[in-house]
């Protein structure tokens, strides 16, 4: 299914009723799911987080700016937040089946309807930009909603859409499409907007201007740097040279950067004299831009950060390094705060890092990886934080899936005269048991003094072992739902000669799927049982009969998952297929009694012995 994030920010964070009739025009579109709404009074901006098929996110959205263009005047707003408009931003950002150049045409699909039936200037930024200068949202709302009527008389800056002149009202709306932005504040324990700023501006990659004299600890203390003639400064390492020339080629040839560039950055005129300017340094971190603010609110003073692409910087880098640089000030980092929602892989990679850090295992449940994340981030310091609803991705089963059942309802259900759940779903259950087993024994080994040297093989355990058990419980359902393809397939009318080819066919390619599943899950346990072994050996000896449950769970699975495909092989038509996988089963049968029967004789030696 096509599915688009859209993340529209609003120039109201107050006034709860007009909010609320945002958010409901954006749901009174069929398809357009509200995932979060996150309004920040001291900002006057609320954050609204909601995904839907393509052309349902382009509905929803001019919906919920036209709503806003109606409840929202600009002329009397303030807050802490740069803004330009009612809807001051409206991003669309890919999250299945769709590219971004397909979120491109949505901004300008969205941009032009809004431009035309609103009435309100559009302009379209990151992937969807017209033209280099407008891909940056800050470049485009630089001196915000009190500087747009200027900004629409100079023909440099005429909208992509709507009439290029003021709407007191409702003011511009910049629209376009983006990888996914991680809005995230980190908390100080001091009120003053400067100390937060101070931070922001050694963290953001546009990074500040260069100071001397008194910048200990607070770097905004010192004395500006400025360019004179003859003496024109790097930034990075103070050293002077004789012309601006000289020092652009300084600063690319011995630190890599492109002076030019940052001056942009900066609203200097690289082609200008320089003198006078205030010499430049880049921030720490790429891809990532800060401010600082006081947000009553909260009592306390935030680091205010977009990072644009978490991938190549990490929120939990990006704090960690805060912490230094608020340590250095006499400050403390009290905690941090994810505004709207948060990739998966984003806080996975932030609860492991802590994990490692700990010295602790990484292979235990996602939700134990994701609570060290929360924890370790202080993502609840300021406003609670559900795991569930702010992180996307985060795997939610059925209510009605097997696997969400007790194990008392799943028991009993196994027993009913009905086909399925069958020994495909159980083999699969016993796969996961099994590999649960061996990353416990894993786990109880690592941090003990006497078991460092086998710590790295541990870890491996582990690690493979918790995500085996998690395929496996996924086959559980799996195997029962294919075999209820094939299921659906028998009952097909079969009256023509047309309607019984369908039915062979879509039975033949049932009873496929309902091979294939069952020889994943064997084809797993094998690897779990490879990893029971290690375990046996390498773990603690008090943990070896674990060890062992482990492997003859991982054999059982295997050999039930086989006997699974065997049964269904029966029915194929396709004789190559059946050929290569009765032989394919054939060896991981032999394979598997011989990895068990060495498991079961370390077991039996670290018992006896």
């Amino acid at each position: 299914m096509k599915l688009v994030e859209c993340v529209p920010n609003f120039s109201e964070g107050r006034d709860r009723a007009v909010i609320d009739a945002i958010a409901a025009a954006i749901t009174s579109v069929e398809g357009a799911v509200l995932k979060d709404v996150d309004p920040g009074a001291d900002t006057n901006r609320v954050v609204v987080t909601f995904v839907a098929p393509p052309d349902a996110a382009v509905e929803a959205a001019f919906r919920a700016i036209a709503r806003a263009a109606e409840l929202i005047d600009m002329s009397k707003h303030h807050g802490a937040h740069p803004r330009m408009g009612a809807t001051d931003v409206c991003p669309f950002v890919p999250v299945a089946d769709v590219t971004m150049a397909d979120c491109a045409d949505l901004a300008r699909r969205l941009g032009k309807r809004v431009g035309d039936e609103l009435a309100i200037p559009v302009y379209l930024y990151e992937e969807a930009a017209t033209r280099p200068e407008r891909r940056s949202l800050a470049n485009i709302r630089r001196g915000e909603y009190e500087a747009l009527a200027a900004k629409l008389a100079d023909p440099a800056w005429a909208p992509d859409f709507g009439p290029a002149r003021m709407n007191a009202r409702a003011g511009a709306t910049v629209i376009g499409a983006r990888e996914f932005l991680i809005a995230y504040n980190i908390d100080l324990n001091s009120r003053a907007k400067d100390h937060a700023t101070d931070i922001a501006f050694e963290l953001r990659d546009k990074g500040r201007s260069v100071r001397r004299g008194n910048v200990r600890p607070f770097y905004f203390k010192g004395d500006l740097v400025k360019h004179a003639a003859g003496r024109f400064t790097c930034g990075t390492c103070f050293a002077e040279q004789p012309t601006k020339e000289d020092l652009f080629r300084h600063a690319q040839e011995a630190h890599g950067i492109d002076y030019r560039a940052l001056m942009e950055l900066h609203d200097q005129d690289p082609d200008g004299p320089l003198v006078g300017d205030s010499a430049l340094k880049p921030g720490l971190f790429r891809h990532c831009r800060a401010i600082g603010w006081e947000v009553p609110q909260y009592d306390r003073a935030q680091i205010s950060i977009n990072l644009t692409d978490w991938k190549v910087t990490p929120p939990h880098v990006v704090l960690d390094k805060a912490r230094e640089l608020a340590a250095e000030r006499g400050l403390v980092v009290t905690g941090s705060e994810i505004v709207g929602l948060v990739p998966l892989p984003a806080l996975v990679a932030a609860g492991r890092y802590y994990l490692e850090r700990q010295g602790r295992s990484t292979g235990i449940p996602l939700d134990d990886v994701l609570r060290t994340a929360v924890q370790s981030m202080g993502l609840a310091d300021v406003a609670p934080f559900s795991i569930p609803d702010k992180v996307l991705g985060y795997p939610q089963p059925d209510p009605k899936a097997l696997v969400a059942k007790t194990v008392t309802d799943f028991t009993r259900e196994v027993s009913r005269d009905s086909p399925a759940p069958g020994g495909g779903s159980v083999a699969a259950l016993a796969g996961a048991l099994g590999a649960a087993l061996s990353s416990m024994v894993a786990n109880l080994a690592i941090g003990k003094p006497a078991l460092a040297a086998e710590e790295p093989a541990l870890r491996t355990v582990a690690d493979e072992a918790q995500s085996i058990a998690e395929a496996q419980l996924a086959a559980v359902d799996a195997d029962t739902n294919a075999f209820a393809a094939y299921l659906t397939a028998m009952r097909m009318p079969k009256s023509t000669p047309d309607e019984q080819s369908a039915r062979k066919a879509a039975m033949e390619q049932g009873l496929k799927q309902a091979v294939a599943v069952p020889l994943g899950t064997a084809d797993r346990a094998l690897r779990a049982l490879d990893l029971a072994r290690t375990a046996a050996d390498k773990g603690m000896k008090a943990s070896a009969s674990d060890a062992g449950v482990a492997a003859l769970m991982a054999h059982a699975a295997l050999a039930g998952a086989v006997m699974n495909v065997r049964i269904n092989l029966a029915g194929i038509a396709d004789q190559t297929f059946v050929a290569q996988t009765r032989a394919h089963c054939e060896s991981l049968e032999t394979r598997a009694r011989a990895a068990l029967d060495e498991t079961l004789a370390i077991v039996q030696k670290r018992i006896q012995g």
